[in-house]
């Protein structure tokens, strides 16, 4: 629908839109009142009780997991046991009060969102999704999102005690506290605080009604000339309830700069312990004023500049700066796009990805290679089972299976000489103009290209893909790898060491995204669908004679095993053990 021409039509048209608004507010409004008592109570009660449940556990294996931590020094394990002590005090009360406030906001602001999604196009029987949409998926959404959080605080907290246990000091040097600039930091602290808050505080009061009345001009003017979000269609609605509820977008941006204010005045401690100087922490306390002053002119589109003094708190700003560079920098994949076209994104709009749809892209992908690997016999059907009752140990399954679909990606991508990450279907690549706008994504995005790159690099042989692919999927169990890699691995030792180097790498990318909430509840749902899948090629005689096919499938896969390793160099098989040590290590920094 274009959007219209002349003041007549622009009037009319606003004319049309505001009843058909307005009936559809008032009918989600109605929906949201109904369900925001039953929503707020459910996930209060669900996560109170996992929060309680679980506070015994957490509070036992975070000691000992900080006590047995190898990279921590002693005075440091102390230090972190005094705050530690403090936190888990405070995370019931913090995590019941979320809970309540957002099964209260989820559970009235849903069935609006729903409803307005009803009339998108494409959608039959408006009327009914109108009605019924945003009631019964709300209730299911809730009690989804209370699996996830059970997950996040059991798996993903297992998995991160699990890494600082077994994570080994770098060049045999542990972190320690120095003890002498700790009294120092906790003043900078006190007074950056003392400082910061009240200050930062009084200028988003202050900022506030612009930011309100500002945007509600350039919302209204959107709205009037279909420009910004109103020019498409099915955007209208929500734009329009944009404008109702940007006092509530306001009064949340004031109060996140007060909640934040804390936070950036308590840097000024940290400041002062790094450059061991309490005069620097006092000056960041007072630049911190002129930086907030100056990025809320830029968000608010006010005028640049700030009447706060910006003191230097670094002793040798140049000495930090490329450890942040080196951090943020992109890969070449990025630095080789041309910038986005304005003029033609309106004829041809950018598909924006989102992170779980990536994820769901991810996981249908290890359904396709995981029902390959078990016909291949790379994979047995006792490995699924395993991973489906959470006895997955070396991480065949949960770690090695969605890392070789990703190096399957990378590889792809790299033949088909792509910008980014060329997906399954041959046709979505990952780039920079439509990649997800989520920070999180990007710490998983830009090391995944940063390999990409690498791979393109090496130009590797089938052979060597071959090799780093089982590398990448069995190397979490080397003995197992020993013994079922049939190819030849490379014979030059450095090509090993780097195919070894990236196939640890890119397990850590994977083992850091299996703690992303959502993560969990797909990976079973694999294992289940392939577990089906695979019972009915099988005409149903898995659940019964399972063992027996497996070790029917395996054992003419072992008379093949024994004729190749007869001719595999014995260098290589030192090579493989030596993998399962290295393992452990792999983590991203």
């Amino acid at each position: 629908m274009e959007p219209p021409r002349g003041v007549w039509d622009t009037l009319w048209q606003f004319v049309r839109f505001l009843p058909f608004f307005i009936g559809l507010l008032l009918l989600g409004t109605v929906k949201g009142i109904v369900f925001c008592p039953l929503i707020c109570l459910i996930m209060t009660i669900g996560n109170s009780a996992i929060i309680l449940g679980l506070w015994p556990m957490h509070c036992f294996w975070t000691y000992y997991s900080v006590l047995r931590a190898k990279r921590l020094g002693p005075i440091l394990k102390l230090v972190l046991c005094l705050c530690i002590f403090v936190l888990l005090i405070l995370w019931p009360t913090f995590g019941i009060v979320a809970s309540i406030i957002g099964g209260a906001a989820y559970g009235f602001l849903s069935p609006i969102f729903a409803t307005f999604e009803a009339v998108a196009p494409g959608k039959t029987n408006e009327f009914f999704h109108c009605i019924f949409d945003g009631t019964w998926t709300t209730v299911n959404s809730c009690f989804t999102t209370i699996r996830d959080f059970m997950d996040v605080c059991y798996y993903s907290y297992l998995s991160l005690m699990d890494d600082l246990q077994r994570q080994n000091p770098v060049d045999e040097r542990y972190y320690e506290i120095r003890i002498l600039d700790l009294p120092g930091a906790v003043v900078a602290l006190a007074f950056g605080v003392f400082l910061d808050v009240p200050i930062i505080s009084l200028l988003a009061l202050f900022k506030s009604p612009y930011m309100l009345f500002k945007g509600w001009q350039r919302l209204l003017h959107d709205l009037i000339g279909r420009e910004g979000p109103f020019l498409e269609t099915i955007c209208v609605p929500f734009a329009g309830l944009a404008i109702l509820l940007w006092p509530l977008a306001v009064t949340g941006a004031v109060l996140a700069s007060i909640i934040a204010s804390v936070f950036l005045g308590a840097y000024a401690g940290i400041v002062a312990y790094q450059e061991s100087s309490l005069r620097m922490g006092f000056h960041y306390a007072v630049a911190c004023l002129a930086i907030f002053d100056e990025y809320s002119n830029d968000v608010l589109d006010m005028p640049e500049g700030t009447c706060f003094p910006s003191p230097k708190y670094r002793k040798d700003a140049s000495s930090r700066t490329p450890s942040h560079a080196s951090s943020f920098s992109r890969p070449n994949s990025f630095n080789n796009q041309p910038p986005p076209s304005r003029t033609g994104s309106l004829k041809n709009p950018v598909l924006e990805l989102k992170p779980l749809e990536l994820l769901d892209s991810l996981f249908k992908e290890c359904k396709h290679h995981g029902e390959q690997l078990v016909s291949q016999g790379l994979l047995s059907l006792k490995d699924i089972e395993d991973a489906k009752s959470s006895k997955d140990g070396s991480g065949v399954i949960s770690i090695g299976l969605p890392a070789y679909c990703i190096l399957q990606s990378l590889l792809r991508s790299t033949k088909a000489n792509s910008l980014g990450i060329l997906l399954s279907d041959s046709i979505t690549d990952i780039t920079s103009s439509n990649r997800p706008k989520d920070v999180v994504f990007d710490w998983f995005l830009n090391p995944l290209l940063i390999i990409k790159d690498q791979i393109k690099v090496e130009n590797l042989s089938e052979d060597e893909e071959a090799y780093l692919g089982q590398l990448v999927l069995l190397s979490g169990n080397p003995h197992r790898l020993k013994f079922m890699y049939t190819g030849r691995p490379p014979e030059s030792e450095l090509k090993r060491a780097e195919l070894d180097a990236l196939a640890r790498r890119l397990r850590g990318i994977t083992k850091s995204i299996s703690r992303y909430p959502t993560y969990r509840r797909r990976y079973e749902s694999l294992t289940k669908t392939i577990l089906e899948e695979l019972d009915k090629r099988n005409g149903g005689s898995q659940s019964t004679n399972g063992s027996l096919m497996v070790q029917r499938s395996r054992s003419n896969f072992l008379q093949v095993l024994s004729q190749s390793f007869k001719r595999k160099n014995s260098s290589s098989g030192s090579d493989i053990e030596s993998i399962g040590a290295r393992e452990r290590e792999n983590e991203i920094q």
